[in-house]
């Protein structure tokens, strides 16, 4: 999406700079040109929040034919504080609900509830955070990047992850998790209100489950 990004500045005839700043408060961008140039150099993935908002902001359309349809099954919660266990959900394949998310998606997504508030200001108790269902990166491309994680000894949390030997796991609001070995990590695309989103009956859709 490195080009895309590209495009939409040249669109609007903005910098880098000039971007940042205008999304920096909702994504938690500082007003500089860091994150934006991680995106269009390739170290960094855009997420599909971001592509939404940069479209906003610069005037220019968001891509058309390459995703799929924007169905993904919710999966259960991640702690954004308390841990959550997912193996006492006993989550159906299909997941809790389905849900319709109100912008295309990837093959292979699910949704998970936020429960706690140590992520405020940027995830709230009750946002709706999707994911890839299979980690699709080494765990080394996500050091200093927000997840969803499964620890070894079965929680669940959304957090920031810290580079080290066990990892680390950070807060905004909360004491760190240490010394933990993570089995799962779900790269975010998309974070959205739970009243953005509309349930839909438990068939077709995309299917998913937390191995």
């Amino acid at each position: 999406m490195k080009d895309w990004v590209i495009s939409a500045l040249q669109y609007a005839g903005m910098s880098q700079s000039d971007l940042s700043r205008e999304l920096a408060a909702k994504h938690k961008w500082s007003d500089n040109r860091s994150i934006l140039n991680k995106i269009v150099t390739g170290e960094r993935d855009l997420k599909a929040d971001e592509m939404f908002d940069i479209s906003r902001a610069t005037g220019y359309p968001v891509p058309t034919g390459m995703v799929t349809d924007g169905y993904v099954p919710l999966m259960g919660y991640i702690g954004a504080g308390a841990e959550i266990l997912p193996d006492m959900e006993q989550v159906p394949t299909e997941g809790f609900d389905q849900i319709h998310v109100p912008f295309p998606l990837p093959d292979e997504m699910i949704a998970l509830e936020v429960r706690g508030d140590s992520m405020l200001p940027v995830y709230k108790d009750g946002h709706v955070i999707i994911v890839y269902a299979e980690q699709k990166k080494p765990l080394s491309s996500f050091y200093g990047e927000d997840a969803a994680v499964r620890t070894t000894d079965g929680r669940r949390f959304l957090k920031t992850i810290v580079k080290g030997s066990p990892i680390t796991l950070m807060s905004f609001n909360a004491a760190p998790i240490e010394n933990v070995g993570l089995e799962w990590v779900g790269e975010i695309f998309a974070v959205l209100p739970r009243n953005q989103l509309r349930k839909v009956q438990k068939v077709g859709g995309i299917q998913g489950s937390l191995l």
